[in-house]
């Protein structure tokens, strides 16, 4: 009995001595080649640091959510992307991780491309070898687990944004018609739908797609074409101190100087990237632009396809901009009286953005030339232009703003009875802004089509001694010139000061800063009673944000006679054929803000915009 029991016993520290061995000999080879449990990587237990370590985690959740995202980037931009080709490298310091996204630096999604025959000689496309764009930390954290889809969807939609406007932008393109006068291109859609992938348009949407190409020295802001523009988060703030690589999310309004075509507001894209020595590129696209039932935003009346520009340094000391623009809107939102405007590019169009450009830089060349002389015999110094010129610009915005109705203002729309549809009236109240008077502000604006040259309307409005034949204020005293700054070589751009012609000395001497421009997309004529002790202050270089104005005045555009199919224009811009006349007045309704407004004052800026018109067409001799 007690061997028998031995031996049983032997037996089993035998087989716990097996298992022991075997589970020795595992820990062995684990030893040997350690893996981390967490992320699958080769892991040396005492010889990894902490911080490395949950660096090689981030790194397999990074590569993982990098996957996942080129999977929805596929389903919205149509085309197959794949992931990194390697794992990410670790950085040699364990201070933070930097996420290098993108194919070929900040290539394109396809690595092909040509160079493009106008001079922009870009090697590989857009797919040129460049360092990879850094992504910033977000105002929450390093980006890791905050770093949200959608930004790394933005970095793949502004590449191929990028590489489908440069390949837009080659000179002997396929994808453009010259029109039958020659002077301008427009997109041909058939091409288009065969090139891009693009999501489907909406079927109450139009498409509207114009290229044009001109000289320039710099670029300015586009202050009748843009009415709003705010930027919402930043992607890349650029490399090296440049706006190489920078791409930023930005809402913006575009607006036509008319209350028949609505504002458009925009979310979209801006992605900048410098090609070549001398050779850059901007360009804008809708973030919605390829999700399906995007139009389902009553907010987003349009969207607008990959667009912008492309500079090249010239050796002239001048830059060659080619602009494209490229967008869908619901043209049913638009009066029809301004559907061809728009279809021809008149109103978004490449054409005006490159004739607002060329405008400004004309101007600032001018302003800022010794070899010019200005006509001043005020004896007005430098901070008095600077000033004035200020206050006119100002005056200008206000005026756009009142006739557009952007979200720059907070306008209530009022409707009344007898009063036409196609004259908007708007009130707000102004409280504590000192560069207007405190009360109710009342807007009144209309469009109509007259069979009159766009230049000779112009020269009409513009000229201070045809003023009494349309204008209330000057009806009893005309208007002389006070002071003239002019901006070009030509009298048309300047901005004035008039003062009233006073015979009796008791009456007080009321002041009308105006200013007016015009170009190749249409002509301005924007005024403003001033107040003669502010004016004085404003010449002698004082602050101008402190005098009160309420603008009023005109915009011009080209357009031929309703139903004509087509816009004449010439390659100046001008058009014989007749023009579209924006009437705008914006008057103080009340002096007290929390007063309610009555059907007599909407009742005054409806017969001060109709009669103005009648006015007009009388001193025309228009029927």
């Amino acid at each position: 009995m007690k061997t028998q029991l031995e031996r049983h016993e032997n037996i089993i520290l035998r087989q716990e001595n097996d298992k022991l061995r075997a589970e020795n000999g595992v820990m062995k080879d684990a030893m040997a080649n350690p893996v981390c449990n967490s992320c699958g990587g080769p892991a040396i237990p005492g010889q990894i640091s902490f911080e490395e370590h949950q660096l090689r985690i981030e790194n397999a959740r990074l590569k993982d959510e990098l996957n996942r995202i080129c999977t929805l980037a596929n389903k919205f931009l149509g085309r197959p992307i794949s992931s990194l080709a390697s794992p990410i490298s670790l950085p040699n310091s364990t201070s933070g991780l930097e996420l290098g996204v993108g194919r070929n630096g900040i290539g394109s999604l396809s690595a092909g491309g040509s160079g493009l025959p106008m001079g922009l000689n870009l090697g590989d496309g857009v797919s040129s070898s460049s360092p990879m764009m850094p992504l910033i930390k977000s105002s929450t954290g390093m980006l890791g687990n905050e770093m949200p889809y959608e930004r790394s969807m933005y970095i793949d939609l502004a590449m191929a944004a990028m590489d489908e406007l440069v390949k837009m932008a080659q000179a002997d393109s396929p994808l453009w018609i010259k029109t039958l006068d020659g002077g301008t291109e427009i997109l041909n859609h058939e091409e288009y739908r065969a090139f891009s992938c693009i999501g489907t348009k909406p079927s109450n949407f139009v498409t509207e797609g114009t290229r044009d190409t001109c000289m320039h020295r710099w670029a300015e802001m586009f202050s009748c074409l843009v009415a709003r523009a705010s930027a919402i988060d930043m992607i890349s703030s650029g490399m090296g101190g440049t706006r190489n690589g920078a791409l930023q999310v930005m809402h913006a309004e575009l607006q036509v100087l008319s209350p028949l075509v609505p504002v458009r507001p925009l979310k979209f894209l801006r992605f900048c990237k410098q090609h070549q020595e001398g050779v850059w590129a901007v360009v804008d696209v809708s973030i919605d632009i390829n999700q399906e039932g995007s139009n389902t935003n009553a907010f987003l009346n349009c969207r607008r396809f990959p667009s912008g520009c492309i500079i090249q340094d010239m050796p002239n000391n001048c830059s060659k901009v080619t602009w494209i623009e490229h967008s869908e809107y619901d043209e049913n939102t638009v009066h029809h009286l301004f559907w061809q405007l728009l279809r021809s590019g008149m109103g978004f169009g490449a054409q005006r953005w490159l004739a607002t450009l060329q405008r400004q830089c004309e101007c600032l060349a001018f302003l800022i030339s010794s070899t010019n002389s200005i006509e001043d015999h005020t004896g007005l110094g430098t901070n008095g232009k600077k000033s004035m010129l200020k206050l006119a610009q100002r005056m200008i915005d206000n005026f756009c703003a009142g006739v557009s109705a952007s979200s720059v203002r907070k306008w209530d729309k009022l409707c009344v009875n007898n009063v036409s549809e196609d004259l908007r009236v708007m009130a707000r109240k102004s409280v504590d802004d000192p560069g207007e008077p405190a009360g109710i502000v009342l807007s009144g604006s209309t469009s109509v089509w007259l069979p009159v040259s766009r230049h000779r309307l112009f020269d009409f409005l513009r000229d201070e001694q045809l003023r009494d034949q349309w204008d209330v204020l000057s009806k009893t005293h005309k208007m002389q010139l006070m002071l003239r700054i002019a901006k070009s070589q030509g009298g048309g751009n300047c901005v004035s000061l008039l003062r009233a012609n006073v015979i009796d000395a008791n009456e007080n001497t009321m002041l009308m800063l105006q200013e007016s421009w015009s170009d190749a997309s249409g002509s301005l004529v924007v005024y403003a009673p001033v107040d003669p002790a502010s004016m004085s202050a404003v010449m002698r270089g004082g602050d101008s944000a402190y005098v009160a104005l309420l603008p009023s005045g005109f915009a011009i555009l080209p357009g031929g006679p309703p139903g004509c199919g087509m816009v004449k224009t010439e390659g100046n811009g001008c058009d014989d054929g007749g023009c579209f006349l924006t009437v705008g007045f914006q008057i103080l309704g009340s002096n007290y803000p929390a007063a309610k407004l009555d059907v007599q004052s909407i009742n005054t800026v409806n017969t001060l915009v109709s009669h103005t018109i009648e006015k007009i067409k009388s001193a025309l001799q228009v029927p």
